[in-house]
């Protein structure tokens, strides 16, 4: 398995930059820069491409609607050209609240854009004139929805790679064998290796069926929050404001792809009682209501031979790259828990 660390979008990014030569040195395989709703991520990819030497970098993730799919390519491959062919794009559809809230575009047919999109990248990067007849993008515009004038061109420069990895984030059955079908790599959130098998086996089944050859294996990107120790285990409540935000907040009744994985997961009452108390304003009782089976199993965080069978159920269910959150008290202590993951996972 690689070793990832995701990247904090909500400050001290500089100084965290700074650092990476350092998680470079300790074994450190990639980094994932967020982007949300702050600031854009690619200005920042761009910042560590220019820091780093070996570490690869990814977006994760960019979402498919406030760009273009010509837009998304262009970066893809000015990125993976400043960084010498170090970088995967990782895109999403977000979810409503941020795509209509945000940026002011409908959230439409998140399934159908994914796929032109995966399709009009590899074009650009191919240097193919850009030609695409789709439900959802036509390029050059066809007549009557603009001037008329538009021309099928191709991308000037000549990308380091004609085929830059694309990771999707999705948790949803569909989603998942789209991404299984045609994507590089698979980014789930919340991942219980135990169960990853019951809630997306099937799906990841169906899209491998399809899957063309030369794309190679799928990369399964697996999160957890890292800490070791024999005085850790009070660690695990930092994971409750997030999964509550996300299962009771990031999302609507009935609406609301982050419960309806908790629910798929087995966790239907708790799901419920996050939901209804977060959109009440009670996120602290919301909070108390995320179940401590799914912050253990989605963690590494306990005992070293606990992380180790951790490690071992992570590699088992199919996981390949291991995105983890060191927990300590400092930089050099976040250094030795990447240092001491690297080594367990050769082991596993």
């Amino acid at each position: 398995m690689r070793i990832g660390m995701a990247l904090n979008y909500a400050g001290g990014f500089k100084e965290t930059v700074e650092e990476l030569a350092d998680y470079e040195k300790a074994g450190l395989d990639i980094v994932y820069v967020a982007e949300a709703y702050s600031f854009d991520a690619v200005s920042q990819m761009g910042f560590i491409a220019a820091k780093t030497e070996r570490l690869e970098i990814a977006s994760g993730i960019l979402n498919i609607y406030s760009r273009t799919p010509t837009a998304l390519a262009q970066t893809a491959a000015g990125l993976d050209y400043v960084s010498g062919g170090r970088f995967t794009l990782g895109i999403g559809a977000s979810g409503p609240q941020v795509i209509e809230g945000f940026h002011g575009v409908p959230y439409t047919a998140p399934l159908g854009r994914t796929r032109e999109i995966i399709e009009i990248c590899r074009k650009v990067w191919r240097r193919e004139r850009l030609q695409h007849e789709g439900k959802h993008y036509q390029l050059p515009l066809p007549e009557g929805r603009g001037t008329g004038l538009g021309k099928p061109l191709k991308l000037i420069n000549h990308p380091v790679r004609e085929s830059i990895p694309i990771m999707v984030a999705a948790i949803g059955p569909k989603n998942v064998e789209l991404t299984a079908e045609i994507a590089n790599g698979w980014e789930p959130i919340f991942y219980m290796p135990e169960k990853a098998a019951d809630v997306w086996g099937g799906s990841l089944a169906a899209g491998k069926a399809k899957r063309d050859p030369s794309l190679g294996d799928l990369d399964v990107v697996a999160q957890a929050t890292l800490a070791i120790g024999d005085d850790v285990q009070g660690y695990l409540e930092f994971g409750r404001p997030m999964a509550a935000l996300y299962i009771g907040g990031m999302g609507a009744k009935g609406k609301n792809f982050y419960n309806d994985l908790a629910r798929r997961y087995g966790f239907e009452k708790e799901a419920e009682e996050i939901q209804d108390l977060y959109l009440d304003g009670k996120k602290d009782e919301a909070a108390a209501k995320v179940p401590q089976e799914l912050l253990e199993k989605m963690s590494l965080i306990g005992t070293e031979g606990h992380v180790r069978e951790r490690l071992a159920a992570i590699k088992e269910s199919g996981v390949t790259t291991l995105n983890v959150a060191p927990i300590a008290g400092d930089h050099k202590g976040r250094l030795a828990l990447i240092e001491k993951v690297r080594e367990m996972v050769a082991d596993v």
